[in-house]
This record gives structure tokens, C-alpha cells and sequence, in this order.
């Protein structure tokens, strides 16, 4: 699997994967996470000018897209219930979905992270149970509650 940065070009391919991901969402118990016009081509497009916008392409073709942010994220300030294993610098994954075809993204995706920074956190709804179960089994550690920009809760977790 190839992992490339994201470009403007992309972004129809990218609504398609984010309508497939709400779909497997709502018929996996968590329908709540992203709205129907969640992102916004705003949003992906803000992302790529930030330069940390991600494609996976399998067999040439687009099976997968994540954020990798480097940085302090201002939404992890906070943490509720718990707290942060440490101070590291880290990155963060946001907005990772699959057209569902391929397995192991997330792995694939936590492999190129890694390549990158040492310390990863990563948040999501408390009902996405199989996005927790993906974070746990690449060896994540639970540490609180954080709240998105809006105010949803989220599970919070971190790498190293």
C-alpha cells in the first residue's frame, strides 16, 4: 500500500470514502459521530493546505484517507476522567475512514505515524466500539475524556 499526500484533485474520492465510512458507522451502533456533511469540503480542503492530509492507494486505487497533525492539538488541552501518559511532543489522527475493501488501514496507517513521531493521540465517539477496538489492538492507551471543538465528548488515547 502506497501513502501519499492528499491534493485538492482528491477530494471527490474523499467524500466518497467519508460516505461509505457514516454509512458502516450508523450500521455498526454509532450514528452520531459524523453528521451527514461531515467534513465539508472546506474541511478537507483545510486540511490539505495544512499539508497533513493522507490518501492510501491500493492497486491504484484510493481505498482510504486520515489526518496526521503534528503538533499540540488545542481540543487535547483538557482531559476529563484521567489524563495524558506524558508531555511528548506528539501528532494526532483525525478523520481516518476506508472504502471498507482493504484490511488493516488503520495499521497501515499507525506504521506511517510512527515513521514520523514517537508519541500519537487519537480520540473517538464513545459508540464507534470498532474504531476502539482498532486503537486498543495497535496499542493505545485509554487516558480520559477530551471535548471536541463543538463540545462532543470523545474517548481519548495515546501512543508512547
Amino acid at each position: 500500500m502506497k501513502i501519499r499526500k492528499a491534493t485538492l484533485a482528491d477530494i471527490p474520492q474523499m467524500m466518497e470514502i467519508f460516505a461509505i465510512a457514516r454509512r458502516f458507522m450508523a450500521e455498526t451502533g454509532n450514528p452520531n459521530q459524523w453528521a451527514k456533511d461531515y467534513p465539508s469540503v472546506e474541511q478537507l480542503t483545510d486540511d490539505i493546505d495544512r499539508g497533513d492530509s493522507y490518501v492510501c492507494i491500493e492497486e491504484g486505487r484510493m481505498v482510504a484517507t486520515f489526518v496526521l497533525r503534528g503538533g499540540s492539538d488545542p481540543t487535547y488541552d483538557i482531559i476529563y476522567d484521567g489524563s495524558w501518559k506524558n508531555d511528548n511532543p506528539y501528532a494526532t489522527i483525525h478523520r481516518i475512514a476506508s472504502r471498507g475493501e482493504v484490511k488493516g488501514i488503520f495499521s497501515k496507517a499507525m506504521e506511517f505515524a510512527l515513521q514520523h513521531y514517537s508519541t500519537i493521540r487519537i480520540d473517538t465517539h464513545r459508540d464507534n466500539m470498532v474504531m476502539q477496538h482498532l486503537i486498543e489492538k495497535v496499542g493505545f492507551q485509554y487516558c480520559g475524556i477530551i471535548h471536541c471543538w463543538n463540545g462532543d465528548e470523545r474517548l481519548a488515547y495515546q501512543y508512547n
